[in-house]
Formats: C-alpha cells, sequence, structure tokens
C-alpha cells in the first residue's frame, strides 16, 4: 500500500512534467493562442486519469501476496520468513547433525548387508579347482594359459565335471559349499585332501549402468560387492548434464529413487545398496533439477544444481547479479515448495533484505534446494518509470494528431 501511495503521488505532479516535456522538448515550440485551450484541457485531463491509474498495471517484477479473486486462496497456506542469522544457524545445524550421525553410523560399523556378502556361483562362470599334492587333478595354468582358459566352466545345468567324482551341482551355491562338498567325495579316493575352490571368471551375473554416464555398460558382480557408487565410479562417474538428486534403480521391475548427491555431500550412505544380478542403475538428465532465478536480475536464467552445493549469492551471481538501476534490494524472495503433500504449508516464502552489504554474506550461507525460485523484485520508481515509458509514445500520438488538426483548422481559417 505505501508504495502505492508513492506511486499515486507521483502521477499528480507527472501532466506538468510531460506538458513542460511537449512544450519545450525536441525542438517543438508551441504558439500559445487562446485556441490551444480547446484541446490542451481534454489532453491533460487524459494525461491525469492515466497518470493515476498507471499503478494498477505498472509492468514489471513485483511481488504481489494477495491471491486471485478468481481462484483459490492459499494465502493461509503460504509461510514467509526472513532470512537472518538465526535462521541460516538452523538449517545448518540440521544439516550437520544429520550428517554426524550418518558418519557415526558408517564408521561404527559395516553395514550388514556387506558382512554377510558372499558370492553365488553361477551359469557361466569359470571355477578353478586346486588339490595340494596332486598335480594330476589340476590342469596347470602357465604362461599360455590362464586361469580363466584351464578352469571349469559352469554348464547350462548348473554342474562342473570333476576326476573321480563326477558331475557337482555347483550353481546356486557359494564357494565354500561347493568346496566342501568335493573335498568330502574326494576322500573316498584321496587320503585327507587339500581342495581350494576359486571363482576364475565371474560370467554369470551383471548389474547395468546407463543414462548420463562417463561409459554406461554391463558391471560384473563379483565376490567384491559391487555398491551404487562403485559401479557409478566403474563407469567413469556422472556426466555434467546427469541428475545427482534423483538416480533410478530398477530391480525385479520395481523403482527406488536413490540421491547420490545426499550419498556424497550428507553422507546418507543408507542409500548406497548393493546391487545385484539384473539391475538397472539409471541416470536421467538434470530435467527440473535447477533453481530458478527471476526478476530483476541482469540475466534471469536456470541454474543447474546436479553436484554442488548451491547458495543464493551463487544463484543471483550466476544471473548476472540483481539491477541497480530498477531492483529493490529489500524484496530478494526465495520461494520453496513444500515437498510433504500432507502439509498445510503450500510453500515458505524466504526474504533477504540486502540493502546492507553485509547481508549478501547471508545469501551465501542460505543454501537453495532443487526447484527453489529466487524472485528480485523491483523498486516502485523503476514500475513507475516503465509506465511513464509506455504512455508516452500514446500521449505523444494524441498531441501530434490534436496539433495536425489545429493546423488544418488555422490553415482553413487563412482561406
Amino acid at each position: 500500500m505505501a508504495q502505492e501511495i508513492r506511486c499515486r503521488s507521483r502521477a499528480v505532479a507527472w501532466p506538468k512534467q510531460l506538458s513542460d516535456h511537449m512544450s519545450e522538448g525536441n525542438g517543438m515550440t508551441l504558439r500559445r493562442n487562446d485556441s490551444r485551450s480547446g484541446w490542451r484541457k481534454p489532453l491533460l485531463g487524459l494525461s491525469f486519469m492515466v497518470a493515476l491509474s498507471g499503478c494498477a498495471f505498472a509492468p514489471g517484477s513485483n511481488l504481489d501476496y494477495e491471491a486471485d479473486s478468481q481462484g483459490e486462496d492459499i494465502s493461509d497456506n503460504i509461510e514467509v520468513k526472513a532470512i537472518t542469522p538465526s535462521l541460516v544457524k538452523t538449517m545448518a545445524e540440521t544439516k550437520d547433525d544429520l550428517r554426524d550421525s550418518l558418519f557415526e553410523y558408517t564408521e561404527d560399523a559395516v553395514p550388514q548387508s556387506e558382512i554377510d556378502y558372499d558370492y553365488i556361483i553361477g551359469r557361466g562362470d569359470v571355477l578353478s579347482v586346486v588339490v595340494y599334492d596332486h598335480p594330476e587333478l589340476t590342469i596347470p595354468a602357465g604362461s599360455e594359459r590362464s586361469a580363466e582358459e584351464s578352469g571349469n566352466v559352469v554348464h547350462s545345468d548348473g554342474t562342473i565335471f570333476y576326476p573321480y567324482i563326477g558331475t557337482v551341482d555347483v550353481a546356486g551355491r557359494t564357494v565354500r559349499d561347493v568346496r566342501s562338498e568335493i573335498q568330502r567325495r574326494l576322500e573316498g579316493y584321496i587320503a585327507q585332501p587339500q581342495v581350494d575352490v576359486k571363482v576364475a571368471a565371474f560370467n554369470a551375473q551383471k548389474a547395468y549402468v546407463t543414462g548420463e554416464v562417463e561409459n554406461p555398460g554391463a558391471q560384473p558382480i563379483t565376490n567384491v560387492p559391487l555398491t551404487v557408487l562403485d559401479a557409478l565410479s566403474s563407469v567413469g562417474g556422472l556426466t555434467q548434464g546427469g541428475d545427482w538428486h534423483d538416480v533410478v534403480l530398477t530391480r525385479d521391475g520395481q523403482e527406488i529413487h536413490l540421491s547420490v548427491y545426499d550419498m556424497l555431500v550428507n553422507g546418507d550412505l543408507d542409500q548406497n545398496l548393493l546391487l545385484q544380478d539384473g539391475d538397472v542403475l539409471h541416470v536421467p538428465v538434470v530435467g527440473n533439477q535447477q533453481v530458478y532465478v527471476m526478476g530483476e536480475v541482469n540475466t534471469p536464467t536456470a541454474v543447474p544444481m546436479p553436484n554442488e552445493r548451491l547458495s543464493l549469492t551463487n544463484a543471483l551471481s550466476q544471473a548476472g547479479g540483481i539491477s541497480e538501476s530498477s531492483a529493490d534490494a529489500s524484496g530478494i524472495f526465495v520461494i520453496r515448495r513444500d515437498q510433504d503433500v500432507d502439509s498445510e504449508t503450500y510453500a515458505t516464502v524466504y526474504q533477504l533484505n540486502a540493502e546492507s552489504a553485509i547481508a549478501f554474506a547471508l545469501g551465501s550461507e542460505f543454501i537453495l534446494q532443487p526447484t527453489d525460485v529466487v524472485y528480485v523484485t523491483a523498486a516502485p520508481m523503476a514500475r513507475w518509470n516503465r509506465v511513464i515509458s509506455q504512455i508516452l509514445p500514446s500521449v505523444t500520438a494524441i498531441y501530434q494528431l490534436s496539433q495536425a488538426t489545429r493546423d488544418i483548422k488555422d490553415l482553413n481559417d487563412d482561406f
């Protein structure tokens, strides 16, 4: 309301300024006689009414808190907070507490799934079986033959053949199970056999990494646990256009959404799942994982934030900074949609008053989230100047038409 009052007070003085501009500007001199009063008063009256209504349709950026009367009133569901040192400190402490608890978990205990992990032999794997002190039962692997070439291939029926004992079912079993069975069955032919079984080639199980990664492709599942981060590292990491916040793991027809950003930045390693045979890890493009900077900035833009912490000050700088000639430094807003669909708060609006340069230090500590909207509102004078720039052409056209009509009338009077 204060802005509207200031705007209207300027509108009252404007017709006289416009009259002086038309009388002296652009090298034009008006003849001052009685015939001028016939068109001057309507023109000034029209100018006065247009100027008074200027604030109602002033173009440019101006954040309006009033809801549309024809739409749903959501003003009660909007929460407005000032960006203050205490707010920034509270946000930082909340994130630090979460990060510390996660790091404490990962340092003090290995996830149970990795402790119990054991590779399951599958069809196509190659096993290397060694019976110590019995070279006749071991196919030697020399310089010309690798362990993979000299090993026992698991056939399509899930078995291998071994001397003396015949076929052995190995698919779906661990190496320890297979070693125990071979050793037990060889005891009927060899006294106290010492057996060692290894997987020479892991061919049975694969996980697939696709999308915005450097080298997409299949990743073998081996006797070393393969986690999400391990797989992404093996393919060269994510590209610049990859979405770090929403990586999709498809397992048994169901999608699991993971955030690599939370794993690496916030230490949320609970999401670093072990991959299984047939898993597909897809990294989509960044999509809407951006911050939108609009209003009175030099270069309105959408700033992608796939793999970095983006502060309010950083986002403004990437948009070329605020426009010093038109921006209202006290009106820098961050509009954040509430992610909880059951919450009564539709969105939260954070306001930074940057009239003091020190406030930008607060902005550098205020961390943005994907889909945040940064909006810089316009100063009242800037909106008023835009009204003038749009009205002047119309008023000038009216003046020129009136001038032409008057000249024709004077010409007819001379004849």
